[in-house]
């Protein structure tokens, strides 16, 4: 059984492409930390104008997706909800080597807590037609919610197998798919039945770069940006409306100072003056 897509009637033609498994990534725009630096802080990085790029638990997921694609034949769409500019950071999924992809961007998005969010993604991922699996990253670092790719499940009611580290099987035929997910406990390994979505820890793999053949093909490539019409959604179903949580305030947390006092002495005298000042600090207690 062949899952997602229709075999073209004409084998023989130089166009001809069995599509065996549809995937659907999704990507999240955030700031760019490798920026931050004693003259740029958090808040700045947040602002509105400021550079964004792929979310790095992202990177792992359209890797993961990559590699399906290239053991088991199908079609890869990056699905993304951002700004405008976000088209340029999609354009690196389709250098490592995405088929295709597409942004979802509307002002009415702005402030969507994550359950608004994953509302709007899965309202894309059914106007994307059939498909497979979706891979996201474990978390966004910049939210740090671990529940939007949850809650798009949720709402596609299909399974969500969490901490994915390895894609043990996937029987595209048979629709089920075996993980080993990664916990606190210890690894176990889990299957489920297809359609499904993941999300992916960085153990699964070590992500591409994108080759210069795929950045001048990327470079060229024409992104479709749908807003909350295009989608079926209207603006009170996201933004501030359409969110349970709601953030009142950003700031950042108060500077703490501290005090550093070197002990040069010999190790023996080290120790005994640490272990005084210690106990003088109430830090440790004597032995009775």
């Amino acid at each position: 059984m062949k899952i997602g897509g229709t075999a073209r009637s004409n084998p023989a033609s130089p166009e001809f492409r069995e599509v065996v498994m549809k995937i659907i990534v999704l990507v999240k725009p955030v700031p760019d930390s490798s920026q931050l630096s004693g003259q740029v802080n958090g808040l700045q990085l947040m602002a509105e104008d400021a550079p964004r790029v792929i979310n790095p638990w992202d990177e792992y997921a359209v890797e993961a997706a990559l590699q399906l694609k290239e053991a088991h034949g199908g079609q890869v769409t990056a699905l993304c909800l951002g700004r405008p500019d976000a088209v340029e950071l999609l354009k690196t999924t389709l250098a490592m080597g995405a088929d295709r992809a597409v942004l979802i961007s509307d002002p009415a998005l702005v402030n969507s807590d994550s359950q608004a969010t994953a509302r709007t993604l899965a309202a894309a991922v059914n106007k994307l037609g059939d498909w497979d699996l979706i891979i996201g990253g474990r978390s966004g670092i910049l939210g740090n919610t671990w529940a939007t790719a949850v809650q798009t499940a949720a709402l596609l009611n299909v399974p969500h197998l969490s901490y994915v580290a390895q894609i043990k099987t996937i029987s595209p035929e048979e629709k089920t798919i075996t993980v080993v997910r990664h916990t606190d406990k210890g690894r176990e390994m889990v299957s489920s039945r297809l359609p499904a979505s993941i999300s992916v820890v960085k153990e699964i793999n070590e992500p591409r770069y994108p080759g210069f053949m795929g950045i001048r093909k990327a470079a060229k490539a024409i992104i479709p940006v749908w807003n909350l019409a295009d989608v079926g959604l209207s603006p009170d179903q996201v933004g501030v409306t359409g969110s349970l949580v709601q953030r009142s305030a950003l700031a950042l947390p108060p500077a703490r100072t501290t005090d550093t006092r070197f002990i040069q002495r010999t190790p023996a005298e080290a120790a005994k003056i640490l272990v005084e000042r210690l106990t003088a600090e109430k830090i440790i207690r004597e032995r009775p």
